[in-house]
């Protein structure tokens, strides 16, 4: 039993410090993969409560159910102009999990809401509320994604039109291709009912699709509505994984469901209502986790020597602002292509957040400043000095350095702290003057 204990403690402080201080070149391939798949699970666990991701599900809910009619009935007009509207409500029906009853009542105010446009209800208010209903929850969707990839900046209204409704153009063509893709298979399996084995193996292709199809559409939000660059290598297997943990759900649901109305027969329409908002915030709360995981995954080496980071002592810190600002001046001077932070950190062999922390701060004392287009993702930001290099020497940046920021505490350093004051300033400036390396020579 104690042997157990020791082996338990052991793993937690290798998961919790150690694999965080190993650098990649001191592992073998194996023992690579073994921690990056600890490190993303251990953290987006972490991240998922510290987030307290669970309340913006909440909130996604209630857009969700607010939007839900305008939003259908959107995609049933535009499936109504190109023939398929019955086949819409059919999906629909089978996919949205909701009683019979329910349904009926969810269709029949589409149908009323479809109704107005014939008239001019539907191009005042009808309209209006078509509109900022699929802005608000799209716009709250892409807001729940950045706040998890810690991007502060949303799309831009022109783009939030233009990418959403784009998004929504699409979506009845790709529901209808879902559909024909489950009658073709339907077809095919009855026609190779007589061969076990392919049969068999088609059923299990139709079984398994909806997984797949659910793995690339949250694979695909992943990707669209974070306002940075998400590359698909680490979109994919969270997406395939959020796919899988919600059709394993919805399944779940359905059935809890039948079970309900077929035990209640009175309450039985009622309480698909409070079963919708419960499955509706599971499923936010599993695609949320998700989007953690893309998160973690991209970005995991940011969170390598994160207490150390954490904890950097000031002598280090000088070190690595003189080292990055050395690299970007040689870069400069080279006439290349300008560094991003994620360039920098591999170059200097820097932990990712350490790099970030530090060139904010050479950004904040002026020392450098961003190149490129002014809506350019964090990814693609680059820096260059902002002054003549020639200028920039050692000296120069512990100066600015150290008197960067306010130092009006109104403390008596010309009387009464004068002496340690003065010891201060004399020691520092003999710093300064010490070294007189142009930053670029290093």
């Amino acid at each position: 039993m104690a042997k157990l204990i020791n082996s338990l403690k052991a793993f937690v402080t290798f998961v919790t410090t150690t694999m965080w201080r190993m650098k990649d070149t001191e592992v073998s391939s194996g023992q690579y993969r073994r921690n990056y798949v600890l490190k993303v699970i251990y953290l987006s666990v972490q991240r998922y409560f510290a987030n307290r991701v669970q309340i913006r599900a909440k909130a996604l809910t209630y857009n969700t159910v607010f939007s839900l009619v305008p939003i259908l009935a959107l995609l049933f007009a535009m499936a109504k102009g190109f023939g398929f509207s019955n086949l819409m409500e059919s999906l629909l029906r089978k996919g949205i999990p909701v009683g019979g009853d329910t349904m009926d009542t969810v269709m029949a105010f589409i149908d009323s809401y479809l109704e107005h446009t014939h008239s001019g209800v539907f191009v005042g208010v009808g309209l209006f509320i078509l509109l900022w209903a699929i802005i608000t929850l799209t716009g709250n969707i892409e807001q729940g994604f950045n706040q998890i990839w810690g991007v502060r900046k949303q799309r831009s209204y022109f783009r939030k039109v233009t990418d959403y409704f784009s998004m929504f153009l699409l979506l009845p063509v790709l529901l209808i291709c879902l559909g024909g893709w489950s009658i073709f298979m339907s077809t095919v399996y009855e026609g190779l009912k007589d061969l076990y084995f392919l049969s068999a193996f088609v059923n299990f292709l139709f079984k398994l699709a909806p997984y797949v199809l659910s793995g690339l559409i949250f694979t695909g939000m992943f990707i669209f509505f974070p306002n940075t660059k998400v590359k698909f290598r680490h979109a994919i297997i969270p997406g395939l994984v959020t796919g899988f943990v919600f059709q394993a759900f919805f399944y779940f649901y359905i059935n809890v469901q039948v079970n309900v109305s077929s035990y209640n027969a009175i309450y039985g329409s009622f309480a698909a209502i409070p079963l919708l908002l419960f499955f509706i915030n599971v499923a936010w709360c599993i695609i949320l986790f998700g989007v953690e995981l893309t998160y973690v995954s991209q970005n995991i080496r940011q969170y390598n020597f994160s207490e150390d980071v954490d904890n950097v002592s000031q002598r280090f810190h000088d070190f690595s602002c003189l080292l990055m600002m050395s690299t970007i001046c040689k870069r400069f001077q080279q006439g290349e292509t300008p560094y991003t932070v994620s360039e920098l950190s591999e170059t200097c062999d820097i932990p990712y957040r350490l790099a970030e922390q530090t060139v904010g701060e050479l950004e904040n004392c002026g020392l450098i400043y961003t190149v490129g287009e002014p809506d350019a993702k964090a990814d693609d930001i680059r820096y260059v000095p902002s002054t003549d290099i020639a200028h920039l020497t050692v000296g120069s940046l512990l100066k600015t350095l150290d008197t960067h920021g306010s130092e009006d505490f109104k403390v008596d350093c010309a009387q009464r702290f004068a002496h340690p004051w003065q010891a201060l300033i004399t020691s520092k400036q003999a710093l300064y003057a010490a070294d007189d390396t142009p930053l670029a020579e290093l």
